[in-house]
């Protein structure tokens, strides 16, 4: 059965896909960049994550007009 991630690269994003992929789950990682700061560091631990478990499907999505409505500092 397969699992949609969604991994912005961080610590919770790596247990995350470690738990489903112990479940048995066949992950699908998406990231998704909306203008934070960090965004260069994120993708690369999103790619980072993908290489480590092998994940086959992945998607990076470009979604500037999310901070329209979160406003946050990340």
């Amino acid at each position: 059965m397969k699992a949609v991630i969604l991994v912005s690269g961080g610590m919770d994003s790596l247990v995350t896909t470690a738990i489903a992929i112990d479940q048995g789950y066949e992950p699908a990682a998406m990231h998704i960049n909306y203008g934070q700061r960090t965004w260069q560091k994120e993708l690369e631990s999103f790619r980072s994550i993908c290489r480590h478990f092998g994940i086959r499907e992945s998607l990076e999505v470009d979604a500037p007009f999310l901070s329209r409505i979160g406003g946050s500092s990340l």
